[in-house]
């Protein structure tokens, strides 16, 4: 996956335009198509693979396949390899002067804000009506296709995502008496498990991420996840979640969790709070921690991991996200998680937008996705591919399997970033001792402030 960065606001970008190139083109002296796609990919430098994908699998197999059905098809990739934020400035000065690429690489976090500024467009309206028959859709569970929907309607085809879950270790459950197969219902019955380790001495019962210093991984490793388990989205209908009862309850699980000597506070508030929580984990000097899949791949792996641990698959478990109670939870769903991930959207200005929407498709077909991996183990949107890839991982598999049915995502707006700084203040708050009701105001206040109307804030 790559990494989370927060987007700038497109109302800034500069109304100069950088040196563009135009969308799909008719070939000069053929009467043939060309396409383009555009990703923040470069060979031998940022995200490589990806760049080797497009250039030696996409383009050569989809210009034959166009071949074979007897078209004149020519596809060009203009790669980029720049910080995330510079590609988005260039994609959005691209589309806000109706050129560009045919098919663009986004961040699923920028959908909405791209689809609000009004650059991109429903698929379906791009690409017509060979969209919603496209035969991928069954393989993209609803809840992944969320991450490239934006108002009901959707705007791009999902790419690679994951999940967050809570890990826990065996071997410190069975010295407190908690069972090796452990799947909490409630959020009460995190607590409970979290009380019986407490006496074990040198254990921290519960890691769930809080605070400011651990910036973004507070919000999609603990509060977002958690707010959705109380039925509540941050944002809905237009309106941001303020100082609603689903935010207190979060809150107060914080509270009752770092104020009640289940967690410790110092962690939150350490600029290296998070790795040091890994590293932790890993020395089986913690209970319970909430965190993604990365978690189990990038590093406890026990070849490879920045915190390896010998013995991961005998001694870690792990389990869903419990809503607060059963059927507490968004969708009224037992379980909940958080994800992330990438998309690919059509131009809605491209001259063929139909051959784009083909190229999109084959770019997402089963055997495309496979050839992206490259051979590596990740998650990816299709449950075909997934099933096949994953087969000899237990835990990317539970991911696929119970996770990306049940997940879901952070909004695509312009303004969400500082939504989630102040939400992190408000854990920030409540974990050093301030009451759930004033941090709860404090962050309500925050949001009719960014939002610039209080009727834009939820109660």
């Amino acid at each position: 996956m790559r990494p989370f960065h927060r987007p700038v606001l497109i109302s800034t970008l500069a109304a100069a335009v950088l040196a563009l190139c135009s969308c799909g083109s008719g070939s000069p002296a053929d009467g043939g198509v060309t396409l383009t796609i555009t990703a923040n990919a470069i060979s031998g430098g940022k995200n490589s693979v990806s760049a080797d994908w497009f250039k030696n699998w996409v383009i050569p197999r989809f210009e034959a396949a166009q071949k074979r059905a007897g078209r004149d098809v020519r596809v060009l990739f203009q790669p980029n390899g720049v910080d995330d934020e510079q590609y988005k400035t260039k994609v959005a000065l691209d589309l806000k002067s109706r050129t560009g690429a045919d098919v663009i690489d986004l961040d699923g976090i920028w959908v909405g804000e791209f689809a609000q500024a009004g650059y991109i467009k429903p698929l379906g309206e791009v690409g017509g009506a060979a969209v919603d028959s496209w035969d991928g859709w069954r393989q993209i569970p609803e809840a992944v296709q969320g991450l490239g929907v934006f108002d009901g309607k959707r705007y791009g085809v999902p790419q690679g995502t994951d999940g967050r879950i809570l890990y826990y270790n065996k071997s410190l459950f069975a010295k407190a008496g908690l069972p090796e197969k452990w799947q909490p219902r409630s959020w009460q019955e995190i607590l409970d498990a979290g009380t019986a380790l407490r006496r074990l001495p040198g254990v921290t019962p519960i890691q769930i991420n809080a605070g400011t210093a651990m910036g973004e991984a507070t919000s999609m490793q603990g509060a977002l996840p958690l707010l959705a388990g109380t039925g509540t989205e941050i944002y809905a209908d237009g309106k941001w979640a303020g100082a609603s009862q689903g935010v207190k309850d979060v809150l107060d699980l914080y509270r009752r969790i770092y104020a009640g000597g289940l967690g410790d506070p110092r962690l939150q508030q350490e600029a290296k709070g998070r790795d040091k929580s890994f590293a932790e984990f890993a020395a089986g000097k913690i209970g319970v921690l909430a965190e993604g899949d990365y978690f189990w791949r990038s590093v406890i792996d026990p070849k490879a991991g920045v915190a390896p641990m010998a013995d991961r698959d005998k001694v870690v478990g792990y389990a869903k996200i419990p809503a607060r109670t059963p059927g507490a939870g968004i969708r009224g769903q037992d379980f909940v998680s958080m994800s992330g991930g990438a998309v690919r959207v059509l131009n809605p200005f491209s001259r063929h937008p139909r051959q784009a929407w083909e190229l999109l498709a084959f770019m997402h077909s089963a055997e495309a996705v496979k050839a992206e991996l490259a051979g590596a183990v990740r998650v990816t949107s299709r449950s075909d591919v997934n099933d096949e890839v994953l087969a000899g991982d237990p835990l990317l598999s539970f991911v696929s399997r119970e996770i990306l049915p049940i997940t879901a995502y952070r909004p695509g707006l312009a303004l969400y970033p500082q939504v989630s700084a102040a939400l992190q203040e408000a854990t920030a708050d409540v974990v050093s001792g301030r009451s759930v009701e004033e941090a709860a105001t404090a962050y309500r206040t925050k949001l009719e402030r960014l939002s610039g109307n209080p009727a834009n804030v939820t109660n």
